[in-house]
């Protein structure tokens, strides 16, 4: 390589007295340009708005396009943590042969002493969606020994560790693509892992950078390490462990935290919370003020099944089972897990202390993660409350191989529900609260609904300790092939409603949302089970067996009544829905969409759905009827009376819109003319519709004269809208009464509706006589 090319390679890369300036500039939102003042109106013409106006010039700023905008995110996350040299712009090129024409170009390249990471960038704007980079992968894969090649030419004297990363944003990887970026050795790195990266500098600094390094470099040497230590050997629940004090600094470059998030998914189960920057920082000041911590921090150091070398003391105790000796700690990346301490041991990571001082350390040795994650469990459980969605993701890899088929059957409802919210395919990704993952009205559903849901579902049966009480109809006799099969066909239903329901969906909690929230995802989970329950019954399908494609063909006939039926929502309904507390509530909600499917697919019959809507319909139904018809006599004869005291013997004409009047009367006609007895005749008054007599009170001066005192109810008396609004409450009335005379459930808060409206017209009338 000439002194020409390495010349060429190292004007391609930040200065680092520049670095920091570069770093700033690219975590802008914007781009930026310096502008002749008459070229602004072309510049607006193309999407750039002014910025600033100086004396002869303008700056001139635009949103980056997205995929700028990713690459520089990851630019700014792989540079906060510690990289000196990194790639000027976008038009980096990095050679892969001798010959100065062959290169690649290379989203982001970062390097220092030790490390240097290639890390090519993809990125969509919108709804994740699956992506095809074959080609994109195979470029990468088959340059990386010529990249090799080159790298010892420009770094003559230095050993690197080479990682090459694929990092994509708003794309999931099909099953072809995860294969070969294995086969390359390439790591993918999605925005949620480059999110954690981003979060974790900015907590700790640089020393993220450890955590990053023990993900790229796991087992990997760290030549300069120091690793004797005086320790005393002991046994403690079956299990050898080491007591030693050490320097925070040596056990921050071995160290790995186990935090929950893609970053660490392979290493599953994982257990400890994200660090919290305001705990760091009083640590921190903590330490620097003179504090100690006098409890110590409890790692499992991993030796890869290699014997832990332990140099025994000359001198001993005789009949102790304690040894003390010198410790030699492993010299690789991510070799000790922090179980517990993780803010103790981070709080020194940027203080003067982190090689001054020594911090007490307590090591098992090669601890299964299940066992690791008992001891998190048993630990935080008896100093703080380990929140509850936090044990549900922890069980649902504590329990997945346990002897109780009770508990296996709960890892794995737990471990699907996890899923759905973690996996960029889901159309419930990033919608469930997984592990510490703060609420927010998007993001709102919790494991324990969606396991509830499973619970009260048919698709994993019923267990005991030891045996299968009743079969599910996905159950397939263990967790792994239970899962394989489940898993796609419930992301497949949750894709019908969401794909047809796009607006409802992405609502969430807010205001007016009632789809994807808790009640809503129960309510559907265990409705999608008696689709497939119907479809099996049937035999249309074998759900253990056929295709998932095949089951859902067969259960979209289903779920499209609901989709008609969600598009289809009142205000009202929606708000009823939204409302569904507690377990009589959802259990309506669920009810309430078995309903939908049956009214368009009368076939479509759950069990216990038609005494439920029963036994609903005659809680307030028999009593409403009577309310409605106690209202209707008690409003014919005081409408009569007050209309007959304003107008006079005339009252019926002269108090009466015209329009009702007409209709009374040929109503009245057509009745008597079907009457086939005198007294089965009505009078025209007889055939009024509660909407007639709200008609009649706010015709004419009969409103502010007679009937505005009676008939505004009250608390209304200030309402704005005057008569219309006043009179509001005999619309709705009519509303029920109109239902209810076709065969319509009276809803609880009709029925108190109905109630109020009884007590302050009848009962006050009664009072008042």
């Amino acid at each position: 390589m000439t002194e020409e090319q390495k010349n060429s390679f190292w004007e391609s890369i930040v200065p680092e007295k520049s670095l920091s300036s570069m770093i700033s500039k690219r975590k802008k939102a914007f781009i930026f340009e310096s502008i002749n003042p008459e070229s602004r109106e072309r510049y607006e013409n193309e999407g750039w708005e002014l910025d600033r106006e100086f004396k002869v010039k303008f700056r001139m700023k635009k949103l980056k396009p997205f995929d700028m905008a990713f690459e520089d995110q990851v630019w700014t996350t792989i540079a906060g943590l510690g990289f000196k040299h990194l790639n000027k712009d976008r038009n980096f090129k990095m050679p892969y042969s001798l010959d100065p024409l062959l290169t690649q170009q290379i989203d982001v390249f970062a390097a220092d002493d030790e490390t240097i990471l290639f890390i090519e960038c993809k990125s969509t704007n919108g709804e994740p969606k699956k992506g095809n980079f074959k080609e994109t992968i195979e470029a990468i894969g088959g340059k990386k020994e010529g990249f090799h090649k080159v790298l010892r030419k420009i770094f003559p004297h230095l050993k690197h560790k080479v990682k090459f990363i694929f990092a994509t944003k708003n794309y999931f990887l099909s099953e072809p693509d995860k294969e070969r970026l294995e086969n390359y050795g390439i790591l993918h790195f999605d925005d949620e892992i480059i999110h954690y990266y981003q979060d974790l500098t900015k907590h700790l600094g640089l020393s993220a950078r450890f955590q990053l390094l023990g993900n790229l470099f796991e087992g990997q040497a760290i030549p300069e390490l120091d690793n004797k230590i005086p320790a005393i050997e002991g046994k403690m629940g079956g299990h050898t462990y080491y007591s030693f004090s050490i320097e925070p600094e040596k056990l921050l470059k071995i160290g790995y935290v186990l935090h929950r998030n893609k970053a660490n998914k392979k290493l599953m189960p994982t257990y400890q919370r994200l660090i919290k920057r305001a705990r760091l920082k009083s640590v921190q000041e903590f330490v620097e003020d003179g504090g100690f911590f006098p409890n110590s921090i409890i790692i499992d150091i991993n030796t890869n099944r290699k014997k832990l070398r332990f140099d025994q003391s000359g001198n001993q105790v005789d009949y102790s089972l304690s040894r003390i000796g010198v410790l030699y700690l492993p010299k690789q990346y991510r070799s000790a897990f922090i179980i517990d301490g993780q803010h103790r041991l981070y709080g020194y990571a940027n203080s003067e202390y982190k090689n001054k001082n020594t911090i007490p350390v307590v090591a098992f040795i090669n601890l299964e993660r299940k066992e690791q994650v008992r001891l998190f469990m048993q630990i935080n459980e008896n100093q703080k409350a380990v929140p509850k969605n936090l044990r549900n993701t922890l069980n649902s890899d504590l329990l997945w191989n346990s002897d109780n088929l009770n508990d296996q059957v709960k890892a794995l409802k737990l471990q699907i529900a996890q899923d759905l919210g973690e996996e960029l395919s889901s159309p419930l990704y990033d919608r469930i609260t997984v592990g510490e993952n703060p609420k927010t009205a998007i993001r709102c559903i919790t494991i324990d609904s969606i396991k509830i849901g499973f619970d009260r579902s048919n698709f994993f049966g019923q267990f005991t300790k030891n045996a299968i009480k009743s079969d599910g109809t996905f159950y397939k006799g263990n967790n792994d092939e239970t899962y394989d099969k489940f898993f796609p066909f419930i992301q497949s239903c949750f894709s019908l409603i969401k794909d047809n329901l796009l607006a409802e969906w992405n609502k969430g909690e807010t205001e007016d949302g009632y789809l994807a929230i808790n009640a809503g995802i129960e309510s559907l989970i265990r409705v999608f089970s008696d689709i497939i329950d119907h479809l099996k019954k049937e035999n249309v399908i074998n759900p253990k067996s056929d295709s998932n494609d095949l089951i859902i063909k067969e259960a979209e006939y289903y779920v499209d009544p609901l989709i008609t039926f969600f598009s289809e929502l009142s205000k009202e309904q929606r708000f009823e829905l939204k409302k569904s507390y507690g377990t009589g509530g959802r259990g309506r909600y669920w009810r309430t969409l078995q309903k939908a499917i049956n009214e368009k697919r009368p076939e479509f019959k759950p069990d216990g759905m038609e005494k439920y809507w029963k036994d609903e319909a005659q809680t307030f139904n028999e009593e409403s009827f009577k309310m409605i018809r106690n209202l209707e006599t008690f409003m014919k004869d005081d409408f009569r009376s007050k209309l007959k005291q304003l107008h006079g013997e005339n009252w019926f004409k002269s108090g009466v819109p015209k329009t009702v009047y007409d209709a009374a009367n040929q109503r009245a006609s057509d009745k008597n003319y079907e009457a086939k007895t005198k007294d089965e005749e009505v009078e025209p008054w007889d055939c009024l519709n509660i909407i007639d007599y709200r008609r009649i009170a706010t015709y004419g001066r009969n409103w502010s004269e007679v009937f505005e005192e009676i008939y505004t109810k009250p608390g209304e008396e200030k309402v704005r809208g005057g008569k219309e609004a006043k009179t509001a409450w005999m619309q709705k009335l009519e509303r029920i009464r109109n239902e209810n005379f076709h065969s319509y459930s009276v809803k609880e808060d009709e029925y108190g509706f109905l109630c109020e409206l009884n007590e302050w017209l009848i009962e006050q009338k009664i009072e008042s006589e």
